[in-house]
């Protein structure tokens, strides 16, 4: 059996940066094993399989170790692939997934992800996040991640963490954010115990950050930057229980699998 690979670079106009996902569109399910082990011989942060509906498309996401309940730039690169590769009529796309509906839409090549908002709870100072990351954040936070707050994007940039003391912490990832230099904040994104050291760009991440940088700024409209190696553009707007997270996307290979 062969079938179709698109890879994108997501929320950067450029090849080489961003965060690379792995599209692979099916004419119908493949056992959730084979959708792993294609993951997982893909070996990118995500990769993302769709498959059409009555009411649109059934998206599903995995890193190389799990299948995740959400992901911002594979449902960016779904939607590119969809409107710019396989001729999809229309400016918007109904996604169905594990995190409910999810709407993306096109205006010129800015894409808009339309994601549940996911504000953390504050908590107390823990000993165990401060040695993992080998410096002590201002505020943690914790919603499906745990968000850690520093003073500036110098901190940010500065993180060494260590991997195996992330791994062994009860949390699906970690945020790492301060204010930006030259946007209103900067995030890393690490979730070693789901088989990413370090996320490039994380979409699902600015659900959580996007409500507190609103709340803590006083704008409901906010740019970001995450600072990691290949380093990411994200535009971000809260609106309640909704998040609105906009980037770009640059194709970078078209290709195909085969499966026995």
């Amino acid at each position: 059996m062969r079938f179709p690979l698109y890879q994108i670079d997501a929320f950067t106009k450029r090849r080489f940066a961003g965060n690379p996902a792995a599209i692979i569109p099916l004419p119908k399910w493949l056992p959730d094993q084979t959708l792993l082990d294609i993951a997982a011989e893909n070996n990118l942060a995500e990769t993302a399989f769709f498959v059409a509906e009555p009411d649109g498309y059934r998206l599903r996401w995995f890193t190389p170790a799990v299948e995740v309940d959400l992901c911002g730039h594979a449902t960016l690169a779904a939607a590119l692939v969809l409107m710019d590769c396989l001729g999809f009529g229309g400016d918007q796309v109904t996604f169905q997934s594990r995190s409910g509906p999810l709407t993306v839409s096109r205006s010129g090549d800015l894409y808009t992800l339309d994601f549940p908002s996911r504000p953390g709870v504050e908590q107390a100072a823990n000993d165990a996040i401060t040695q993992a990351f080998g410096a002590p954040p201002q505020f943690i936070l914790t919603a499906r991640d745990t968000m850690c707050v520093f003073a500036s994007a110098a901190d940010v940039l500065a993180l060494r963490p260590n991997r195996e003391a992330l791994k062994a912490l009860p949390t699906f990832g970690f945020i790492a954010t301060a204010p930006g230099d030259d946007c209103d904040f900067v995030s890393r994104f690490f979730a070693p115990a789901q088989g990413i050291d370090e996320d490039p760009v994380t979409g699902s991440s600015h659900c959580t950050l996007t409500p507190y940088w609103a709340a803590r700024l006083g704008k409901t409209s906010l740019f970001a930057r995450q600072i990691s190696p290949r380093g990411g553009e994200l535009w971000c707007e809260d609106r309640d229980d909704r998040v609105r997270i906009s980037g770009h996307g640059a194709l970078y290979l078209t290709g195909f699998i085969e499966l026995d």
